[in-house]
């Protein structure tokens, strides 16, 4: 008698979501693994400047990025200037969303804070909802180097002056970028020095046209505007 073989069922996923590189690479690393069942992209905005909220990536860019990568944008708005309370008055009410959308995995981007890892782990610790960090732990200069060699097109959009001349602010991550950086500077910034976002990547049905708009220092950070160019 032939045995019934079950279906086996994956875990669903959401990726937390800022729009750059590091989130665009860590889902990728999950896709390959097929270990999860990718269901969106879960990020959090600024709902007074309709952006994203550490980054400044318009919120036409995030929804590109959901069509061309064909997942559900899920978004949480946040108050600005936003207390820590309401961070985490918001995101449990968001969590308690995706829970009942059957999500069971979030994944994050993280290279290698660990006081970051632990507050996100304590954040969704008795949630329900697991934290995974596919790409935790690689070295900064070969991932950079990684993404660009696998096709990845990455423009950064911020950047802090106090530790990074603010003319990177709408530069395209290539080699000549990391070649440009200065020594104390990680390669994905992963100190905060500067942030991204990515207009084209293995994942995507086709790259997202755009254009740059104004570049302005505000709040202490230099920030380049990246617009859709059919925007």
């Amino acid at each position: 008698m032939d045995t019934l073989t079950l279906p086996v069922t994956k875990p669903k996923a959401v990726v937390a979501w800022s729009s750059g590189k590091d989130c665009s690479y860590a889902l990728l690393t999950a896709h390959r693994s097929g270990d999860y069942d990718i269901v969106g992209l879960f990020t959090t905005t600024n709902e007074a400047f309709d952006r994203v909220a550490m980054h400044g990536t318009r919120n036409a860019v995030l929804q590109r990025q959901a069509q061309a990568l064909g997942l559900d944008l899920i978004s949480v708005p946040l108050p600005w200037p936003c207390t820590n309370e309401d961070y985490e008055d918001r995101m449990q009410t968001a969590t308690a969303e995706l829970l009942k959308r059957g999500v069971e995995v979030m994944i994050f981007g993280d290279l290698f804070l660990e006081d970051v890892r632990a507050y996100r782990e304590k954040q969704l610790e008795g949630s329900g909802i697991r934290p995974v960090f596919p790409i935790w732990g690689e070295p900064t200069d070969q991932l950079a180097r990684k993404m660009i060699a696998e096709g990845f097109d990455i423009r950064v959009v911020t950047c802090d002056p106090s530790r990074l001349d603010p003319s990177f602010a709408g530069r395209r991550l290539d080699e000549a970028f990391l070649q440009d950086l200065p020594a104390a500077i990680d390669p994905c910034g992963e100190n905060g020095e500067f942030h991204t976002a990515v207009v084209n990547m293995p994942m995507f049905r086709a790259p997202i046209p755009v254009t740059w708009g104004e570049h302005e220092i505000r709040d202490g950070f230099a920030y380049a505007d990246l617009i859709p160019a059919d925007a």
